[in-house]
């Protein structure tokens, strides 16, 4: 079980830090509070401790008997985050002043460190603050950074605390091992749209949901990661580069601008087969009974890259609705992959906008079949093949 130690400072903030407890609780990990005393002001000690199940530390000393609480609670801690981080707070952290039982405990800590800051924009930009984080950064401290945003105190700038899903994302990176660290990687995800004139196009279900998860998987592991998204409605993952597309050629043109210096290529984006042979710079109007479509063959982007990989390691994906897993192998030889993940479109739980799937992971020598779980966790399980499959 991973143990993560939550600093809590008197910023409006807080009350954002009871989702990600909440969060991170139904992952399994142990948790630890500290509160500053202004963060007292906010929420109260109690809502942290029935969100933990156990007493959060606010001060130093147990009326009990002595205690050194702020090096007991960071003992074989994974990871501590400051959240939100006040620029009062900071400034103790950059210049290693330790007066209050959280700056005493994070000075103390040995473990991967996070600073999420929230304040007012005048305040973060400020000459100070930005020096502040700059000294926090040189030790190591990962800084997450503020968004652009209403502010509590009346004002619109950055000071606005960052996205939860951004926050347990630099988490899950500082607790992992990196074993892409300096690699790179190329994901596809999310469907295409071909156009017929300009308010119509041909598509298909996808939502993107795969293809997002495997992102989020291959930068905790440490990799770079450029992420190729056809229209979807997902935000882009943490520390992930994400380029936008809308069509098949556009999609194959900017993997082949990324191709030759990545070391993983997993291409599971639901890429059309097909596209109009003519778009209509007009909407098409409706005036006859029936409406015939000619449709041209789009590139095979997998097929190409298989035949095309000199150093890059590539996975393909497969959606089938029979003869399943003889139709993927088939495609495994044909596309010449290293890895094909391959799902039944008819199994529960499997097809497009679910967010779990179920899948056959088919490699040259083995078909491992795997049971139903989440698009998070295959991801995982994705990439850890994969990087056996390199030999890494």
């Amino acid at each position: 079980m991973k143990k993560v130690v939550i600093g809590i400072t008197g910023s409006i903030a807080i009350y954002k830090t009871c989702e990600i407890i909440s969060r991170l609780k139904k992952k399994n990990y142990d948790i630890e509070v500290i509160m500053t005393e202004s963060a007292t002001k906010f929420i109260t000690p109690l809502t942290f401790g029935a969100l933990i199940h156990k007493p959060v530390l606010v001060d130093d000393f147990d009326e009990t008997g002595y205690q050194i609480k702020h090096i007991n609670i960071v003992k074989e801690a994974d990871c501590f985050i400051v959240v939100p981080a006040t620029a009062n707070v900071i400034a103790k952290i950059a210049n290693g002043i330790a007066d209050d039982v959280l700056t005493s405990s994070f000075l103390a800590a040995t473990c991967p460190k996070i600073i999420a800051p929230a304040m007012n924009v005048h305040m973060y930009e400020n000459t100070a603050t930005q020096k502040n984080l700059d000294l926090c950064r040189s030790y190591g401290i990962k800084i997450v950074e503020p968004e652009i945003g209403n502010l509590a105190c009346g004002y619109q700038g950055k000071g606005h605390l960052s996205d939860i899903e951004d926050i347990l994302d630099a988490i899950e990176y500082m607790i992992s091992p990196h074993p892409l660290q300096g690699k790179h990687v190329l994901i596809t995800a999310g469907p295409t749209q071909e156009s017929l004139d300009p308010v119509r196009f041909i598509s298909n279900h996808s939502s993107g949901k795969m293809g997002y998860a495997l992102a989020r998987a291959a930068r905790k592991l440490g990799a770079h990661v450029t992420l190729i998204s056809g229209p979807s409605q997902l935000r882009a993952p943490y520390e992930v580069d994400i380029i936008k597309i809308q069509s098949a050629q556009g999609m194959f043109k900017q993997v082949l601008s990324y191709f030759d210096f990545q070391d993983y290529v997993i291409m599971a984006a639901a890429v059309g087969d097909y596209r109009p042979k003519e778009v209509n710079d007009q909407k098409i109007k409706k005036e006859n009974e029936r409406f015939d479509l000619e449709l041209v063959k789009n590139e095979d982007i997998l097929n190409y890259l298989g035949h095309h990989k000199t150093k890059q390691t590539i996975c393909g994906f497969a959606m089938e609705t029979e003869n399943v897993i003889e139709n993927a192998k088939n495609k495994f030889l044909k596309k010449n992959c290293d890895l094909l993940v391959v799902n039944d479109l008819f199994e529960e739980g499997a097809g497009f906008k679910t967010n779990t799937n179920k899948v056959a992971l088919i490699t040259k020598n083995f078909v491992d079949y795997l049971d139903l779980m989440s698009k998070d966790d295959l991801s995982d399980l994705i990439l850890d093949k994969l990087i056996k499959v390199k030999g890494e």
